[in-house]
């Protein structure tokens, strides 16, 4: 029996009804779920076995590295690391190889979005302005089909933040091979996302920046929104609960920090300014002029997760290399940074925006650094992940050459809390395939 293909003239959907537009929507997405179903593994089991990885470069984390060294670990954490060979269940030569700690995406939409271009699929946003109560985590999809391709090039933990207006909600860290959200969680609330209003906005028509006559009453309405948080928690008593306020409330309590997503000089500045009136600790999103104020960060101790290396000079002014130049100007100066990309499947090439600075003055092992070990302790996570210890989660990936090069970086081998995960995804399936068809 012969299938026929459905055609459709998606020129009558304009005269349909708007329930009958919808139902059309939903038919279609049910149509090509098979097309969106590939090969998804399941998540590893536990550890079972100790295993010893011997007579590799062992990048550590925290700007060490240590040569023909081996690494033992069992039940998911690390047991030893040095230059004495340890027996083990199983050992697993990696000479002439490195062995990294586990990578980190400090601020992705991972697991939020799946086709950005298909509404069902993005589920990251929430109506509203103000949502400090919102959490990230509960929307997590661990069957996402981007995960496998971000794992295979040594990416296992990501910090997933909600997008939105102005107060987005609460971030989350997972790792990257898990059954459900709760299973995935790493630490639930690492933060709560404040989208800074800008200080610029750009005229299409003119191909300019103009300065937004609203930025001085955006500013103020947040500051108005955190005084009403701080007045509603100092009463004794309220009329009615309201969640938004109450989860700032606590939030500042806590001592969670915010994430305040902001690129202009100025915007930066304010929000420094506004954090210090209020106590709070803040961490600056994408900060892609920090390195105009590098000193200032350095002294108020100030972290910050940059933007992408790989990407234009915010300003014309700027020299074209300045996005390249500036993590070196900010370890130079002893900012805590680590280094971000936008996107979810694009964090598959994390590795290589942090290797992009290496050709403008950033040491190497800063700029693992900047994906590890700084990321874990923005994140608050530095106590069991991000480098290569004792007593600390065995999160690590064995590469054939250097993590920071796309030309050598080939992935090998990859353990998260010690359970070798699956390598495989749908491109390398795809190559598997095209490669058998042209080889007849």
């Amino acid at each position: 029996m012969t299938t026929q293909p459905i055609i459709i003239n998606y020129n009558i959907i304009r005269f349909l009804p708007p329930v009958m537009i919808c139902y059309f929507y939903f038919l279609a997405g049910i149509s090509l779920m098979p097309i969106l179903i590939i090969r998804q593994c399941a998540p590893a089991p536990g550890q079972q076995e100790s295993i010893t990885l011997r007579g590799a470069t062992i990048h550590v984390g925290n700007g060490n590295v240590l040569q023909n060294a081996h690494l033992s670990f069992s039940d998911g954490r690390i047991t030893y690391i040095g230059p004495e060979a340890q027996e083990a269940d199983r050992i697993i030569d990696a000479s002439g190889h490195h062995i990294y700690p586990g990578l980190i995406a400090p601020h992705t939409d991972l697991g939020l979005v799946e086709i950005s271009a298909v509404r069902a699929t993005r589920d990251s946003r929430e109506v509203g302005k103000y949502n400090p109560h919102v959490r990230s985590i509960i929307a997590y999809n661990t069957d996402s089909r981007i995960l496998p391709t971000v794992r295979s090039n040594g990416v296992f933990l990501a910090g997933i933040a909600p997008q939105g207006e102005v107060i987005a909600g609460q971030s989350a860290v997972v790792q990257l091979d898990a059954w459900n959200w709760e299973d995935a969680l790493v630490k639930d609330t690492s933060g709560i996302h404040i989208n800074w209003p800008r200080v610029y906005t750009y005229d299409h028509s003119t191909r300019k920046l103009n300065r937004d006559e609203d930025y001085v009453k955006n500013v103020l309405e947040i500051e108005q929104y955190f005084e009403a948080a701080i007045a509603y928690g100092q009463a004794e008593r309220v009329a009615k609960t309201n969640l938004r306020l109450e989860t700032l409330v606590s939030a500042m309590e806590r001592d969670v920090p915010f994430f305040v997503h902001a690129s202009e000089r100025k915007a930066m500045l304010d929000a420094i300014d506004w954090s210090k009136r209020l106590g709070i600790r803040i961490v600056l999103v994408g900060a892609e002029d920090s390195w105009k104020i590098a000193d200032i960060l350095a002294e108020q101790e100030i972290p910050v997760l940059l933007a992408s290396t790989q990407r234009l000079p915010r300003s014309s002014d700027a020299g074209i290399a300045s996005p390249y130049e500036a993590p070196a100007i900010l370890e130079k100066a002893g900012v805590l940074w680590a280094i971000s990309h936008s996107g979810s499947w694009e964090q598959r090439n994390l590795p290589f925006q942090a290797g992009q600075a290496v050709g403008f003055g950033l040491d190497e092992e800063k700029a693992i650094q900047s994906m590890t070990l700084s990321t874990a302790r923005i994140l608050g996570i530095d106590d069991r992940y991000g480098s290569l210890e004792t007593g600390k989660s065995a999160t690590l990936v064995v590469s054939d050459g250097n993590i920071l090069d796309p030309r050598t970086s080939i992935i090998l081998h990859a353990f998260i809390d010690g359970r070798e995960v699956d390598l495989d995804n749908h491109q390398k399936a795809l190559y598997r395939k095209f490669s058998e068809k042209y080889g007849r």
